[in-house]
C-alpha cells in the first residue's frame, strides 16, 4: 500500500467535537464517504491504461507522445520520458495492491501521483456534475464529487514539488509556502542569481529535501530515484497521528493531530465555499 502523509486505509473516521460543531459534523460525514485507497488506485489504473492506450495509437500514427505527455502529466513529463513514465506506473500500481507492505514515495513519485489524481479526480467530478453513466462505475465516494484540494492538503505531506510551476488551483496552506518560497528565489534572480542557486541557497532554511530539489529542477530521475523503499504493513507508521496530545498552545488536552488536521481542514472549506458564493453573488 502506498504511504502518504496519513492511513489512506482508514474508514470511518470521526471527530470528538463534531457533535458541537454542525459544519464540522458536515466535513466528518463528507470524509465518512471517502474510500482513499480506492481512489488512488482508480486514479493510478486510469492513468496507466490511458498512457499505454495513448501511445500505441501515437506510434500507429507515427506521431511523438511529446505534446500528449505534456497534457496528461503536467510535471512528471519534465523529468521522465512516456517508457519511465510507464514503468513508473506499473511501479505505484503493484505497490498500491500489495498489502502486506507501505511503500514510502519520493518527491518523483509524489508529483507523478499528483498528476495522476488531479487529472482522473477532475474528470470523475465532471462525470457527476453532468449524470453521466461513466460516475455509476465509481462508489468511492458516495456519489458525490471529490475535492481534490482537501484531498492534498490532508494526504500529501507537502506540495513542494509544485515549486515554480502553477497549481492552477488554491491548496492552501501548501499554496502559501510556495508563494513564499518562489518569491525568495524571484529576488535572488533578479539579483543576478540563477534559479538553481536561488533555490539551493534557502534549502536549509525551508528543510526542501533533496530529492525536491531535483524535481524543481527537472533533472531526470535516476535508476536509484526508481525504488519504492518498503516496510511491514505492521509498522505503525501512523502511530503519532492518533496518539493524544497533552495540551500546549496548539494543541488541546485528548486531541490528537489527526483531530488538529480534520478540524483546519473544515475551516478551510468553510473559507472555500464562502468564497465560491461570494463570486457567484457578484454575478446575480
Amino acid at each position: 500500500m502506498l504511504a502518504f502523509a496519513k492511513d489512506i486505509t482508514q474508514s470511518q473516521p470521526n471527530h470528538r467535537d463534531e457533535d458541537k460543531n454542525p459544519e464540522l459534523k458536515n466535513y466528518m460525514n463528507y470524509q465518512r464517504k471517502l474510500n482513499h485507497a480506492r481512489i488512488v488506485y482508480y486514479s493510478l489504473k486510469h492513468a496507466k491504461n490511458e498512457l499505454q492506450e495513448k501511445l500505441q495509437q501515437l506510434r500507429r500514427n507515427g506521431e511523438n507522445a511529446e505534446s500528449y505527455l505534456e497534457q496528461a502529466f503536467p510535471l512528471a513529463h519534465r523529468f521522465a520520458d512516456d517508457k519511465t513514465l510507464t514503468l513508473m506506473l506499473k511501479k505505484l500500481v503493484s505497490g498500491h495492491n500489495d498489502d502486506k507492505q507501505w511503500y514510502r514515495m519520493n518527491a518523483y513519485y509524489h508529483a507523478l501521483v499528483y498528476d495522476c489524481m488531479n487529472q482522473f479526480i477532475q474528470k470523475y467530478n465532471l462525470w457527476v456534475r453532468d449524470s453521466a453513466k461513466e460516475a455509476n462505475d465509481f462508489t468511492f465516494a458516495g456519489g458525490g464529487e471529490i475535492d481534490f484540494g482537501d484531498w492534498t492538503y490532508l494526504y500529501f505531506p507537502h506540495l513542494d514539488f509544485h515549486i515554480g510551476a502553477s497549481l492552477g488551483q488554491n491548496q492552501y496552506p501548501f499554496a502559501k509556502r510556495n508563494k513564499k518560497i518562489e518569491e525568495e528565489i524571484d529576488k535572488k534572480t533578479q539579483n543576478g542569481e540563477t534559479f538553481e542557486a536561488a533555490l539551493k541557497s534557502i534549502r536549509e532554511e525551508y528543510e526542501i529535501e533533496d530529492d525536491v530539489i531535483k524535481v524543481v529542477l527537472h533533472k531526470k530521475i535516476s535508476h536509484d530515484d526508481l525504488e519504492l523503499f518498503h516496510t511491514s504493513i505492521k509498522t505503525p507508521i501512523y502511530e503519532l497521528l492518533t496518539q493524544q496530545q497533552k495540551g500546549s498552545w496548539e494543541a488541546l488536552d485528548g486531541e490528537t493531530l489527526m483531530d488538529q488536521a480534520y478540524n483546519f481542514g473544515s475551516q478551510l472549506k468553510i473559507w472555500t465555499w464562502g468564497k465560491k458564493k461570494k463570486n457567484i453573488l457578484k454575478f446575480v
